[in-house]
């Protein structure tokens, strides 16, 4: 998609180039083919939710999607007698390879017909591709990083996705583990019942440490948004920065995606929590538009906006999307804090429960203290990775 990324097609390795054929995208037609084709593979799943087809016409656009301005992608479709049964995104980031000093490729918005040949190459396309680019392994599903939807769905296929989370059928897990890949890291989703009284011992301790502390947990105040932008940029950078997987969001990417949030963003449920004023913990939590969206069906029009508005009304979840801590502060109870007053504030608002998503499977410390407020987890997402020979020179 991106100039950049406009090349020759790489060769396909035998025997799947006979039966499958995969080409680049290139003009709206294809394009049209690529975000279309989620409605041919979900068909029929009471689970999945359909994504609004002008949203992803413009997270796929280098000019309105501020990921391309570090990133190159090249997405692919693949056809067997002319029928489209497969796609996949080819991505290099060119910021978190700086970021960890890494060689990487990744690959995402796959999607396919359950059929091992159409998976291998588009698999096959994508890691030629990256290797044409010099680069020697790739992970995914990633869309196009960590900080967007990532990881593919093996476990918990009985819920509805969460808001800007991940779905997918059930036979992806073989199809992509039968191309040689296998698992980096498993990320983890767990439901908290929001009605449900937390330990009264966790509750009590986290209240007696913030008095203790002199910390204060405000909401965020939307009337001064950009300077709460800024505010929320700076502690989200330094509060993850040696998480497996993090890249930096650019200013820019930070910006864009804050201004999308501000439309369904409730300011009881994005915290700031401050010592002597200055900014050391912040948790977003956001309604679970998906409840609403689901029901729009990928359409604003003809009625598609009329149905978003109705059942927006209707939201009763929310999800807990992030919650960091800058260095210096951790292990004080920052994080039982936030919980505590978010799920305080869930209640207020009416709201039955929520999703705490996603957590690292090795993250002992954030997945115990989550299991105190009564979190069980319900899913399992996987990001896989693969070494690739030794990528050609540039």
């Amino acid at each position: 998609m991106a100039p950049e990324a406009a090349r020759a097609m790489p060769e396909i390795p035998a025997p799947y180039q006979s039966d499958v054929s995969v080409e680049p995208v290139r003009g709206p037609r294809d394009l049209d083919h690529f975000v279309k084709l989620q409605w041919q593979i979900y068909q029929g799943d009471p689970h999945w939710v359909a994504p609004l087809l002008m949203e992803r016409r413009d997270f796929l656009n280098p000019r309105k999607n501020p990921f391309y301005r570090h990133g190159v992608v090249e997405l692919f479709l693949a056809r067997r007698q002319g029928q489209v049964v497969g796609r996949i995104a080819a991505v290099e980031d060119r910021n978190y390879n700086e970021f960890h000093g890494t060689n990487q490729g990744a690959f995402g918005l796959f999607e396919c017909i359950d059929d091992p040949d159409v998976a291998q190459a588009l698999l096959s396309a994508a890691e030629a591709w990256i290797q044409a680019r010099g680069l020697s392994s790739v992970m995914g599903p990633l869309s196009f990083s960590t900080n967007y939807e990532c990881g593919l769905l093996v476990d918990g296929f009985d819920r509805d996705p969460a808001v800007m989370m991940a779905y997918n059928p059930r036979y992806y897990r073989a199809l992509i583990e039968g191309a040689g890949y296998r698992k980096a890291k498993d990320l983890w989703a767990f439901w908290v019942d929001a009605q449900k009284e937390p330990d009264a011992k966790v509750a009590r301790v986290a209240d007696k440490i913030r008095a203790k502390q002199g910390i204060v947990v405000r909401p965020a105040n939307l009337k001064n948004f950009s300077a709460e932008v800024a505010l929320l940029k700076k502690v989200y950078n330094a509060a993850w920065e040696k998480n497996w997987g993090f890249v930096p969001f650019t200013d820019e990417e930070f910006d864009h995606l804050a201004k999308d949030m501000k439309q369904i963003v409730k300011p009881e449920l994005l915290l700031i929590a401050e010592v002597a004023g200055e900014p050391v913990a912040f948790s977003m939590s956001l309604p679970d538009a998906n409840q609403a969206l689901k029901h729009a069906k990928g359409r604003l029009f003809p009625t598609g906006l009329v149905k978003l508005l109705y059942y927006a009304n209707k939201i009763d979840q929310a999800r807990l999307i992030t919650l960091g801590i800058v260095p210096g502060y951790r292990r004080r109870g920052l994080d039982a804090i936030l919980t505590l007053e978010t799920l305080r504030a869930a209640r207020r608002l009416g709201y039955r429960g929520g999703e705490i998503s996603w957590t690292l499977e090795d993250n002992d410390l954030v997945n115990r203290a989550i299991e105190s407020f009564g979190g069980e987890k319900t899913k399992t997402y996987r990001v896989y990775e693969k070494a690739l020979a030794e990528g050609s020179a540039r």
